[in-house]
């Protein structure tokens, strides 16, 4: 489902920049020139160094998660019902409820930070912020204990709050599910209209972490 989602978000973003005109955009052009007008405002404000491929990544993240936690708005027990009938007993459709998904992200943006860490301050450099602050040469053990626990924690904190989020939601639409008829639409319709916000707020916290912890690569301390 991730990869196939994957390809979706490819497909609309490609069509939509194949129909790009100097005039004024409509429809599906104008939803993909929002989105990447307002990912690329983000990545100027927030990113500091040099780069043509962070914008690129940006998009690419905030789409991709968020066309993953989207797919969860629908019937909670809909695509379970249609693949038992074909045969397949268990289908799980929401990527960013599995943690495996969360972490496979996570640690490919955690792959990028010590590239450019080391790419832009050279292995010197980033050894060194590793082991010289914040206490000086006569503390290095304990300077990296400490630094190396912030930046391990980098990835494991993204993957952890987008899972946390989508998977408790998840949750949730199981418990109502599991509620007599009448009561799923009273709770089952708000609890949606608000995870519309917490599915795009999850989206937009993963790509401006990724963009910032990209920043920080790119600077000298």
């Amino acid at each position: 489902w991730a990869l196939f989602l994957g390809i979706l978000f490819s497909w609309i973003f490609y069509t939509g920049a194949k129909r790009a005109t100097d005039d004024v955009p409509s429809g599906m052009l104008n939803f993909v020139e929002m989105v990447v007008e307002f990912v690329d405002s983000a990545v100027r404000e927030s990113f500091h160094g040099k780069s043509k491929f962070v914008a690129p990544l940006a998009l690419t993240i905030f789409g991709w998660i968020f066309i993953m936690n989207t797919v969860k708005l629908l019937p909670i027990d809909l695509m379970p019902r249609i693949f038992s009938l074909m045969g397949v007993e268990y289908m799980k459709i929401v990527p960013t409820t599995d943690i495996n998904a969360t972490l496979g992200m996570s640690f490919g943006v955690f792959i990028l930070i010590i590239y450019y860490s080391i790419k832009i301050k050279g292995a010197g450099g980033f050894v060194g912020e590793l082991t010289l602050q914040p206490f000086g040469k006569w503390l290095m053990p304990f300077n990296f204990l400490l630094e190396g626990v912030g930046l391990l924690a980098k990835p494991i904190s993204l993957a952890l709050r987008l899972f946390g989020n989508m998977y408790s939601g998840e949750l949730i639409f199981i418990l109502i599910a599991l509620l007599p008829f009448y009561l799923q639409w009273v709770l089952s319709v708000p609890w949606a209209i608000f995870h519309i916000f917490v599915i795009t707020l999850q989206a937009f916290i993963f790509m401006m972490l990724t963009i910032v912890y990209l920043s920080m690569a790119h600077e000298h301390h």
